[in-house]
C-alpha cells in the first residue's frame, strides 16, 4: 500500500537535523514558532553519528590503551589488549544515547519531526519523500526555511568510497577489526586524528599528503610539533605526494602516488582512508526553486543573520561555509531561529574557537601574531611552555605551549594558540576573553587554580606583559 501525498503547513521548515538544524529547530520552538524538522538519516547529523562524537570516543579509547602500555616512566607496566569490536560497540552506545537525546529534546520543545528527504518545489513548498517501499511522500508549505544539510567527505578521483578497501572517515570509524597496514590520504585534521588513533590501536599507518607539511592552516611550529609526536608513536609521513591510482593485489591493495615531477611511488596497504576535506551538501535540494544557488566554493552565501539571497530562507552550518565546525553551526542555528521569531539577533564571528584532537591537542581562537599585524595591530605575544607547568608534568604531557596574542597599545586580547594536554578545554578561557573585550591585565589578574593546565594561560598573559614568574 502506498501512502497518498498529503499537504501540511508550518511556519518554519528546517532541513537537516545536525548541530545547526536541530539547535535552530529547538530554539525556534522555544520562541513560539511552529517548527518542522526534516532529517533523512539520523538526528544529530554527521557530527553525532559519523564525526565529532564517534571519533573522539575512539580517540579516548586508543589513548587509554596507548598510555597504559607506555607508562613505565610512571612505574606502571602493562600490555593492554584491544578489542576493536568492543570499543566500537561502546562508541556506538555513546552515539545512540546522544542521538536519542537530540530527538527527545526536539519533541519536548514542540518540534514536529519528519523522517525523509526534502526537495524544494517552490518558494514556499517542499516535498518530503519518506524512506522505504510504500511510504509515499508529503508536501509541506512553509513561511521560512533553514537549510542545514551539512557536508560530506570529498572524493579523490579514482578513490571513490564505493569500494570496500577505500574508506571515508565514516567507514573508518565503523571498522570492527584493525587493518594491519593502513594508508591515510591527507594530513589535515581528520587524517591526523585518525592516523594517530589507528597507530595507537596497533595498525601500521602511513600518511601521504600532497602539501609540504601536515595540518595546513595552522602555524608551522604547531604543525611540526604534532607531526613529530605522531612520528614518535610510529606514523610514517610522505609529503609532496598526491594520490594517483590504486589496484587490488591479493588481499591487499597497492596505492600509487605522484610527486610534482611526475614520479610515482608505490604503497602497500590493507585499506586506504581518504581524508582530504569536506564539501557542502546542496545537490538534489531544488535550491533553484528558492531562487538561490551555491557560490563558486559550493557554499550558500549568508549575511550576519544567516539569511541567504532569498529573504525567507536561511542557511547554517557546513552548508554556509567555513569554518566547518559544529559549534559554529549551533551558533548560526540559534541566530537564524531568533531572526525568524522576530528577535534582533546577528552573528559575531570574531571568536570562534577550533580544536584538533591529536596528540597533543590543538586549540585556537582569534588571531595569530601575523594575522594581528596584517589587521593593523601592533601585536605583543606571551608564551608559556607546557614543560614548565606542574599539572602537565604530573600527567606526563609536557609537549606544547600556550601562546597569547594581544594589542600592545591597549592590552586587548586578540587570539591564542594552545598545543598541549586538554587544549580543547583551555582555549575556552581565551575565547571568553576575546568575546568580553578583556585585556592581558584581566587574565593576569585572575587567580587560577593550582596545579592546573589553565595556569599556563595565566602565565602566558603575564609573559606578554613582561611579568612572567615561572618562565624566563
Amino acid at each position: 500500500m502506498v501512502v497518498g501525498d498529503v499537504t501540511t503547513g508550518t511556519e518554519l521548515l528546517v532541513v537537516g537535523g545536525g548541530p545547526g538544524g536541530y539547535v535552530a529547530a529547538i530554539r525556534a520552538a522555544q520562541l513560539g514558532v511552529d517548527t518542522t524538522l526534516v532529517e533523512r538519516d539520523a538526528y544529530g547529523g554527521t557530527c553525532l553519528n559519523h564525526g565529532c562524537i564517534p571519533s573522539k570516543a575512539l580517540i579516548s579509547g586508543a589513548d587509554v590503551a596507548h598510555r597504559a602500555g607506555q607508562a613505565e616512566e610512571m612505574g606502571v607496566y602493562a600490555d593492554p589488549a584491544v578489542d576493536l569490536s568492543g570499543m566500537v560497540e561502546w562508541k556506538d552506545g555513546v552515539v545512540t544515547r546522544l542521538t536519542r537525546g537530540v530527538e527527545s529534546l526536539a519533541k519536548s520543545a514542540g518540534v514536529e519531526l519528519i523522517e525523509g528527504e526534502a526537495t524544494f518545489t517552490g518558494e514556499h513548498t517542499a516535498r518530503i519523500a519518506h524512506g522505504g517501499d510504500g511510504q509515499g511522500s508529503e508536501t509541506v508549505e512553509f513561511e521560512h526555511a533553514i537549510v542545514a544539510t551539512g557536508s560530506r567527505p570529498i572524493q579523490v578521483p579514482g578513490f571513490e568510497f564505493d569500494a570496500d578497501p577505500i574508506l571515508s572517515s565514516k567507514e573508518a570509524l565503523a571498522l570492527e577489526s584493525l587493518p594491519e597496514r593502513l594508508l591515510v590520504v591527507g594530513a589535515g585534521y581528520i587524517g591526523m586524528e585518525l592516523s594517530t588513533v589507528f597507530q595507537k590501536l596497533g595498525s601500521e599507518v602511513t600518511v601521504v599528503e600532497m602539501l609540504d607539511e601536515a595540518l595546513p592552516g595552522f602555524e608551522d611550529d604547531i604543525a611540526t610539533l604534532v607531526r613529530e609526536r605522531a612520528e614518535e608513536i610510529g606514523v610514517d609521513f610522505y609529503f609532496g605526494e598526491a594520490a594517483d591510482s590504486w589496484e587490488q593485489a591479493g588481499e591487499e591493495i597497492v596505492v600509487h602516488t605522484e610527486d610534482e615531477d611526475g614520479d610515482l611511488t608505490r604503497f602497500d596497504a590493507e585499506k586506504a582512508l581518504v581524508a582530504v576535506g569536506r564539501q557542502a551538501v546542496t545537490d538534489g535540494l531544488g535550491l533553484d526553486e528558492l531562487g538561490i544557488e551555491p557560490d563558486e566554493d559550493g557554499f550558500l552565501a549568508t549575511d550576519e543573520q544567516a539569511r541567504t539571497d532569498a529573504e525567507h530562507v536561511f542557511a547554517v552550518g557546513d552548508v554556509a561555509g567555513e569554518p566547518m565546525l559544529a559549534h559554529k553551526a549551533m551558533a548560526e542555528g540559534e541566530v537564524a531561529a531568533e531572526v525568524v521569531a522576530g528577535e534582533p539577533a546577528a552573528l559575531d564571528h570574531q571568536a570562534i574557537p577550533a580544536a584538533v584532537f591529536t596528540e597533543p591537542e590543538i586549540g585556537t581562537v582569534g588571531m595569530t601574531e601575523a594575522e594581528a599585524a596584517d589587521a593593523g595591530f601592533d601585536p605583543v605575544v606571551g608564551q608559556m611552555p607546557m614543560r614548565a607547568n606542574g599539572r602537565a608534568l604530573t600527567v606526563d604531557e609536557k609537549a606544547g605551549f600556550v601562546r597569547i596574542v594581544a594589542d600592545d597599545e591597549t592590552g586587548f586580547v586578540l587570539g591564542a594558540q594552545i598545543v598541549g594536554p586538554e587544549a580543547s578545554e583551555s582555549i575556552a578561557e581565551v575565547g571568553l576573553a576575546i568575546e568580553m573585550g578583556a585585556t592581558l591585565e584581566d587574565i593576569a589578574g585572575t587567580i587560577h587554580t593550582h596545579p592546573t593546565l589553565s595556569e599556563a594561560v595565566h602565565e602566558a598573559a603575564l609573559a606578554a606583559r613582561g611579568e612572567a614568574i615561572h618562565t624566563r
